[in-house]
């Protein structure tokens, strides 16, 4: 931890700041493997921006962060799984986040579980009921609301339902029943249990996520989810061009689906009844995929986020700075990234937050009138 601290805090907010400065140059020749950022080459020699990029990356390695150490974490974590939540019927225990991605330690960060209640599913419209098994309780999706969420309507209930299923529905009043996300939620919390041989603090709610401190050292956020059939979203996605992830590793994506957790649209008058659509586990399969420079880069990103830049409002996340460097591996051929071109990707990923940073400053402020 300290020696990942020196690390981040070398870099000053004003070098952060130069750093993000200026454009990208269009000299991508036949001679250089990725193209050169004016502001960055204007200051030092290519030569010594790339030594110091393979020193950057020698380091990263050093303390954990090369990918024969994220193969292994990815593998130990999917292990663990197995173990101690294999034998579950309800529902399936996964671990998500960081741990899966094997970007982080085991005290690193918060370890981020995902609970799938194994016999609900959720589907769009299209999809045949007679394709789906008799035991599983299915709702429909309405995703007339806000872009990235939907309403869950009940088609059909199995003969033998809990009462995490049976409590949260509700009628809208027009002869359908809802399935409430709120309700859901105070299910779940009431229902989860631990080991009454460990010390467990439960937080304050952040979203879908329900937060607790175990033994005072185990930082966890367990996120309740439902699985849901979305074959159109997914498809659309994968039909795009793309210089990456491989045809093999789009279908893997499309083939382990997508999430719906119990959490609405923020400024939504009707949040507690919507549910937001997620693709935890195709992410998480994307990030693993990275190559050794785009995973550092990654890293740095949040290090820089949380030891320098420290923002007190929600617009800069992790998941803010995992598209950055997603939509950085789409667009560019994979031999543009190597321990040579670390501080130019670095570069263009904190150059791409700025303007973010930028864009959504100036409308949250016109969403308030200060314009």
């Amino acid at each position: 931890m300290a020696l990942r601290y020196q690390i981040t805090t070398k870099v000053t907010r004003e070098s952060i700041l130069q750093m993000a400065e200026g454009g990208i140059g269009c000299t991508d020749s036949e001679t250089e493997s990725v193209p050169r950022h004016s502001s960055l080459y204007s200051r030092h020699s290519q030569n010594y921006v790339e030594s110091v990029s393979v020193e950057i990356s020698t380091i990263m390695t050093r303390l954990g962060y090369g990918e024969e150490m994220r193969k292994w974490r990815v593998k130990k974590y999917k292990d663990w799984d197995k173990l101690y939540f294999g034998r579950q019927k309800e529902k399936t225990i996964i671990t998500a986040g960081s741990k899966a991605e094997g970007l982080t330690c085991y005290f690193e960060s918060d370890h981020d579980m995902l609970h799938l209640q194994n016999f609900i599913l959720c589907v769009e419209t299209g999809i045949s009921l007679h394709t789906i098994p008799e035991d599983m309780d299915v709702f429909r999706m309405d995703t007339r609301v806000y872009p990235g969420h939907c309403i869950l309507l009940l088609e059909r209930l199995a003969h033998f339902t809990m009462k995490i299923i049976t409590a949260p529905l509700c009628d809208n009043g027009y002869g359908d029943v809802l399935f409430s996300s709120s309700l859901f939620l105070d299910e779940c919390s009431a229902s989860l249990s631990f080991d009454r041989r460990l010390q467990v603090v439960q937080h304050k709610r952040a979203g879908p996520s329900t937060p607790h401190t175990i033994n005072e050292k185990i930082h966890t956020d367990t996120v309740h989810a439902l699985r849901c059939l979305c074959p159109s979203v997914l498809q659309r996605w994968a039909a795009r061009p793309r210089q990456w992830p491989l045809p093999v590793i789009v279908k893997k994506v499309v083939s382990v689906g997508a999430y719906v957790t119990p959490t609405g649209f923020k400024d939504s008058v009707n949040k507690h009844i919507e549910w937001r659509i997620c693709f935890n586990s195709g992410e998480t399969e994307l990030i693993n995929n990275l190559n050794d420079t785009q995973a550092k880069v990654y890293v740095i990103l949040k290090m820089i986020l949380k030891y320098i830049l420290k923002p007190k409002n929600k617009e800069i996340t992790s998941y803010v700075l995992k598209n950055i460097v997603l939509w950085q591996a789409d667009r560019n051929t994979q031999t543009h990234f190597s321990a040579y071109s670390l501080l130019h990707w670095l570069h263009a990923g904190l150059r791409e937050l700025r303007m973010g940073s930028r864009y959504h400053g100036h409308a949250r402020r016109r969403s308030q009138g200060n314009t």
